[in-house]
């Protein structure tokens, strides 16, 4: 069992910390979700993607508290040896480097439109302060960097609670916005969302199945992804550590259906990728959402550095096992990772495809494959309700 230690980081600000690694860019993108599956048939992938993800930290940190172990990458070495360790560091650090890199790509791409809508500007231009390239460096020096600089995540949790209160309020939006715009949309300038509008356009719809509908599964199994984070949080804070779990995963699952359900009946069949976009459509210059579009850049900025933590661990697992706490190597480290996202970020012009690749194989290990492994490798054969705790395992791993 894990040896008592002096908790370094409080329940609430340890819930604050989970929810924000929790919560990712792809919550913009869950009202298209809806749209391609139907009310009903979302709600039912939410529910068993949340639930999933909420036993699988269960049987993480059942493992982590047998051996003793408060590392993602020390229980791949402990149930399968060198090989689990290099395999869960390598699918901890792609996935985190992919989530990275989208929050960093809706910081290049949006920034620039909320500078050139505060300057009242219809149009962008060649200054330097509206190339998203230099942005993305500005806010990586300025605010990321220091952050990322912490010896400890815990006192992250401040930044987490003001990221969770934008994303709240980006919610609250949505809601708003559902009873202030009429469907069919109006075309405004130059935007036209239907020239011909037909009859079933504003229907709202509650099971079904397009092309599109299998895209919804990896989007919510990537959006409650939160397992490489549950460790490094329980090292600061070892009692009660499920019940964070439980409250982050209920928490994200509230503001996920309420944000893709009055999104979707806000657009219906209009509802784009992204849904930020899509209100762009109806009105480019409306305050509100440009407020709200601040707000998301506010949250994924801050989102980083929590995210960083577990690549760093991961690396530092790797490279130097067993070595005490350096500030030379913890800063170095930061400073490179952070390099390769921004140049990623930069250098390829669509991040969606890496996003979409990472999302699609690395989330799924993190969350149904790794867990169970774990658990059934690690726990000892004489546990009490073992073989139903391993049938868990299994249907886990399927």
């Amino acid at each position: 069992k894990f040896l008592q230690h002096k908790s370094k980081t409080s329940f609430g600000m340890s819930v604050f910390n989970l929810s924000n690694a929790i919560m990712g860019s792809g919550i913009l993108g869950l009202s298209y979700a809806m749209s391609n599956t139907g009310i009903i048939l979302f709600l039912i992938l939410l529910t068993c993607i949340a639930c999933l993800s909420c036993y699988s930290v269960h049987l993480l940190l059942c493992s982590a508290g047998v051996v003793g172990i408060r590392a993602y990458e020390q229980l791949g070495f402990r149930a399968f040896g060198h090989p689990g360790k290099i395999l869960a560091a390598v699918i901890i650090t792609l996935h985190n480097i992919g989530a990275m890199s989208s929050y960093l790509f809706i910081v290049k791409s949006e920034l620039p439109l909320v500078i050139q809508a505060f300057l009242g500007q219809t149009s962008s231009s060649d200054d330097w302060f509206m190339n998203g390239n230099y942005l993305i460096i500005i806010v990586t020096v300025c605010i990321i960097l220091p952050l990322t600089l912490m010896k400890h995540l815990g006192y992250l949790g401040y930044t987490s609670g003001f990221s969770l209160s934008c994303m709240v309020f980006f919610l609250s939006s949505v809601i708003y916005k559902r009873f202030k715009i009429a469907c069919p949309l109006e075309v405004f300038g130059n935007y036209s969302v239907n020239t011909v509008v037909p009859e079933d356009t504003c229907t709202t719809k509650f099971f079904t199945i397009n092309q599109e509908t299998a895209y919804t599964i990896p989007i919510l199994a990537f959006a409650f992804v939160c397992h490489p984070e549950v460790l490094p949080i329980y090292t600061e804070l070892s009692k009660r550590m499920q019940n964070i779990g439980n409250v982050s995963i209920l928490g994200m699952f509230i503001m996920y259906f309420f944000t893709a359900i009055f999104g979707y009946l806000t657009f219906y069949e209009n509802t784009e990728a992204e849904l930020l976009h899509t209100y762009s459509k109806v009105d480019p210059l409306d305050t509100l959402i440009l407020c709200v579009r601040l707000a998301v850049l506010v949250a994924v900025t801050l989102t980083v550095p929590v995210v960083l933590f577990p690549i760093r661990r991961a690396l530092l697992q790797l490279l130097f096992p067993g070595r005490p706490f350096h500030w030379l190597r913890h800063i170095i480290i930061a400073m490179c990772l952070l390099f390769a996202v921004n140049l990623l970020v930069i250098l390829v012009p669509n991040i969606r495809d890496i996003f979409g690749i990472t999302g699609a194989t690395t989330a799924p290990s993190l969350i149904f494959i790794l867990p169970g492994l774990f658990y059934i490798r690690i726990i000892p054969t004489n546990q009490e309700k073992q073989s139903y705790n391993e049938c868990n395992s299994l249907v886990i791993l399927y």
